[in-house]
């Protein structure tokens, strides 16, 4: 019986070794590492790259950095792949993950020094700086990054996160807060939050919050009631919650969201699912039915101007030009073929290769249109080309069938 290994994990790493599988091997990610002058140690991060950077060096990707990283690292990128690739799925983009291991975690995670037995806390400034000056530009320069970034944190890594948008929005996009730990402290990011929501700006934010079920079975509204120490957490949430909902002239996209089902350990899961959904809800293309429904009257022009004016939509959001996943549009141009809708089939063939003219296999399936209607001189151009851009076997053969014919 053959052994899977389902993470296979390695200091020094290139993208050559990054995807080098054989039939023994699953690898979903590496671990990296870099001496951070600010925290005056060794800091190694857990990186995952979509499988999708092995076919192409052009590929770039958002980043989504994930506190207590080694804990959540496995469930993230694999729920990501499923979101973004799995069933023709665009419900989030593919990403790159970095998994940020601790070292000292009530350091690292805490904004403030509170005096108690705890005494290394309150280095999330620091931390911060870290994350702004080192972390992150050694990522972009390592990775095939663009500029468009979600974190992530649980617990006093939840209170991190929403330090960290309350005192430097700027650093990334999405923010999701997974049951945080905001009674810390007395509650003291609660009350800057009060006065930073209301005052500041957080234009094109977004911010998931969610909330652990009571450990006693209580509901928001006995728990917002109660006034032991026992409830205190959860109320902390609940107000800053209450708080953010009602601030909503700051720009700041918002959502949180009471599990009753969850508790502290049990949250992160289903949270960070939810989230994926929230921060991209945007994303989705909601207009498949009029290339599927064979009884739609869409044209050929209006199905294109469908498909660019949503992903221009899309490209506003990301800050930078963001595609159409070019395969699928390929299916439904060979669908379109094969049922006769052969002025469908052009325009979304010629869309392909508007959009991606270094594509061989675009060419390729323009010639393959091309003699669907038995015009050998086209398909002979436009197969060329993709022999031209890359010598596949398959185009090289097609292409010799036609010459010698012709």
């Amino acid at each position: 019986m053959k052994k899977v290994i389902i993470l296979s994990l390695f200091i020094s790493i290139s993208f050559s070794t990054l995807f080098a599988q054989n039939e023994n091997q699953i690898i979903i990610g590496s671990i990296d590492s870099l001496y951070s002058n600010i925290l005056g140690e060794q800091r190694k991060i857990w990186v995952h790259i979509p499988q999708s950077a092995e076919r192409s060096s052009l590929e770039k990707y958002p980043v989504l950095y994930l506190l207590d990283g080694n804990g959540h690292f496995y469930s993230v990128t694999g729920m990501i792949r499923q979101l973004s690739i799995i069933n023709s799925n665009w419900i989030c983009p593919e990403m790159i993950v970095v998994g940020i291991p601790n070292t000292d975690r009530n350091r690292d995670l805490t904004p403030s020094y509170t005096g108690d037995s705890i005494n290394t806390s309150g280095g999330g400034e620091k931390f911060t700086a870290f994350l702004e000056k080192e972390l992150i530009p050694y990522v972009d320069s390592n990775y095939p990054t663009e500029p468009y970034r979600t974190l992530v944190g649980h617990s006093r890594g939840g209170l991190f996160v929403v330090n960290t948008l309350i005192n430097h929005p700027t650093i990334f996009n999405n923010y999701v807060a997974i049951d945080p730990s905001l009674r810390w402290d007395d509650q003291k990011l609660v009350k800057q939050a009060a006065i930073a929501l209301e005052q500041e700006k957080f234009e094109d934010k977004s911010l998931y919050v969610a909330i652990a079920s009571a450990r006693n079975g209580m509901d928001t509204t006995t728990v917002q009631k109660d006034t032991t120490r026992a409830t205190l957490h959860i109320r902390s949430i609940l107000q800053f919650s209450k708080i953010a909902a009602a601030n909503n002239k700051n720009g700041l996209n918002f959502a949180w969201k009471y599990y009753n089902d969850e508790n502290h350990g049990s949250i992160p899961l289903i949270a960070e699912y939810d989230a994926l959904h929230f921060m991209f809800s945007w994303l989705k293309f909601n207009d498949w039915d009029k290339f599927y429904d064979p009884e739609s009257n869409s044209t050929a022009q209006e199905l294109v101007d469908l498909l660019t004016s949503h992903y221009e939509e899309v490209s506003n959001k990301f800050g930078y030009k963001v595609l159409y996943k070019k395969y699928i549009i390929n299916n439904l141009a060979y669908r379109f073929m094969n049922n006769k809708a052969y002025d469908k089939s052009y325009a979304l063939f010629n869309l392909n290769i508007k959009n991606f003219p270094n594509s061989a296999n675009a060419y390729d399936s323009m010639g393959d249109y091309y003699i669907s209607q038995s015009d050998t001189i086209k398909a002979i151009e436009y197969l060329s080309k993709a022999v031209e851009i890359e010598a596949n076997p398959v185009s090289v053969t097609k292409l010799e069938k036609l010459n010698i014919g012709n």
